[in-house]
């Protein structure tokens, strides 16, 4: 392990001489220096890991020697020392970057602790976040072995991304490979559940199934309508909980978070089906039922999401809502986004503003088409930090900071999510079967029945039957379909993509979060 170099700088360096013995003793190599132009010239010529500077000392003061050193190497800690409490000085000292405020008298100690924030904080983390797992480990082994109901598994699915974020912190493969097992392991295990209870929950008189896609609306939205006060409704597309949990502290910053909470998306995990669900306030068998016109079934000519508002507005006419003022925006490009931007003031009139965003949808395809996103998001953690570089520069951001000031009601949700697909696996169909990876429907379907939940009668999933005997088939876990012919080109070419529509943890619990101004 290297020595960590401190350059403490202090015009009575003489007095410190126990405290430099003191941290010499502990293992810190420790240069002095009297005045800021010696220390801002030992800087340009060495390698420093921090440095401890007094505030006040004749020629330059701290706060110009900060400067100066921060102009040479803008990511070196500093920790000033001062007797000065005054609090625009310590306002000016934080808005110079410093890393740590210490008051005189200093002891030994409180200087020891702060290094060791400073140097030895990601390694302490490292060994803290790898401990507290292997703990929670077998918690988390027991949790899915308690035949868990539908509010444990959200749980545990959120207990498990919390560990995949944490771990980040940690520089042990062997734990993230421990954690990534018992991941596919929940998936197993849930994909069991699924099976066995799906059907029941979208029966036409199921009395105990979650929040899913076709009553979000009027559980998790309408009962946060206040008079007054205008609710926005934003649904990001295709937003796993793990990339809300990457975006939320920019939401932090502007608003406050009031529940965090996750429902489950209907199947297929997929937009016209999800999203058409949410909007519609009922379940694709339904909307096919009562909007004949509009429903479009996969192998229809046509745009699947074309008549959202419409079914919004039908949903809450049925509700007794029909009266609210309402605006429902779909952004689809950035110059959609920009036009948001301007008009966010516009819509502070209305009850209700829907804003759907597809820009994360946009990503997960385009991350499939394109080597250089592939590149860019290889994995779950990539994924995570480009949703984030997204929505920090986005018009979405932009438009939702115009308005974080003023008494509005704001609900962030999504329509599925999607799965890293790893594994393939064959499906034979007819001319007729639909090509999705993640689920197909279509007539005399040839799988492995091990890899899929299969409805030979799609009603029973809430369906419709888009053809006499046509079965629907959902991907278990990673898995993907692929049909034979040309099999090798295609596995190589989605093993490792961000696809939706089967069974998962990631696909089926996603975010609902309700938040307000600050």
């Amino acid at each position: 392990m290297n020595i960590a170099k401190i350059l403490w700088v202090d015009d009575e360096i003489d007095s410190l001489n126990s405290q430099i013995m003191f941290l010499e003793n502990k293992g810190y190599e420790v240069n002095t220096k009297t005045n800021g132009f010696d220390a801002v010239e030992f800087v340009k010529d060495h390698v420093v890991d921090v440095v401890l500077l007094d505030e006040t000392m004749p020629g330059i003061t701290g706060l110009q020697t900060l400067q100066q050193i921060k102009e040479i190497n803008n990511h070196l800690p500093v920790v000033l020392i001062t007797k000065n409490e005054a609090e625009n000085l310590m306002d000016e000292a934080i808005g110079s970057q410093i890393s740590d405020y210490l008051i005189k008298p200093v002891n030994p100690n409180q200087v020891l602790l702060s290094l060791k924030k400073i140097i030895d904080n990601k390694r302490l983390v490292a060994e803290k976040t790898t401990s507290a797992y292997q703990q929670e480990f077998s918690s988390l082994f027991m949790a899915l072995n308690s035949n868990p109901g539908y509010t444990e598994w959200m749980d545990i699915y959120k207990k498990l991304v919390y560990w995949e974020l944490e771990m980040k912190k940690s520089d042990s493969p062997e734990m993230q490979e421990v954690l990534q097992t018992q991941k596919q392991e929940a998936n197993t295990e849930f994909f069991k559940y699924i099976s066995k209870n799906y059907a029941s929950w979208v029966a036409p008189k199921s009395t105990d199934a979650p929040i899913m896609s076709h009553n979000l609306m009027k559980y998790k939205v309408l009962p946060h309508l206040e008079k007054g006060v205008p609710l926005f409704f934003v649904l990001i597309d295709n937003l796993r909980f793990d990339q809300w949990k990457a975006i939320q502290p920019i939401f932090a910053e502007s608003f406050r978070i009031q529940e965090e909470e996750t429902f489950y998306s209907i199947l297929p995990t997929a937009t016209q089906y999800a999203r058409n669900a949410i909007f519609a306030g009922l379940l694709p068998i339904d909307i096919e039922k009562q909007f004949p016109a509009e429903w479009k079934n996969d192998d229809e000519e046509g745009g699947k999401n074309l008549h959202e508002e419409y079914f919004l507005r039908a949903q809450l006419k049925r509700l007794g809502k029909g009266d609210l003022k309402i605006s429902y925006t779909k952004i689809t490009n950035n110059s959609d986004g920009q036009r948001l931007v301007d008009n966010m003031h516009n819509l502070l009139d209305n009850d209700l503003n829907v804003i759907v965003y597809n820009f994360v949808d946009m990503l997960s395809h385009a991350r499939t088409e394109m080597e250089v996103l592939k590149e860019l998001a290889g994995d779950e953690a990539s994924y995570r930090s480009i949703t984030r570089s997204w929505f920090e520069h986005s018009p979405l951001h932009q438009a939702l900071k115009k308005v974080a000031e003023k008494n509005i009601n704001l609900i962030i949700a999504t329509d599925h999510g999607s799965a890293r697909v790893k594994t393939a696996a064959k499906v034979i169909g007819d001319k007729q079967t639909t090509t999705n990876l993640r689920y197909k429907h279509g007539r005399n379907l040839n799988y492995e029945p091990r890899d899929v939940l299969a409805f030979r009668d799609p009603r029973e999933a809430g369906l419709p039957v888009p053809n006499v005997n046509s079965s629907y088939i959902f991907a278990k876990g990673d898995i993907f379909l692929c049909y034979p012919n040309n099999y090798n080109h295609f596995v190589n070419y989605y093993r490792n993509t961000f696809q939706h529509g089967g069974v998962s943890l990631e696909e089926m619990i996603v975010p609902v979060i309700r938040m307000s101004r600050k």
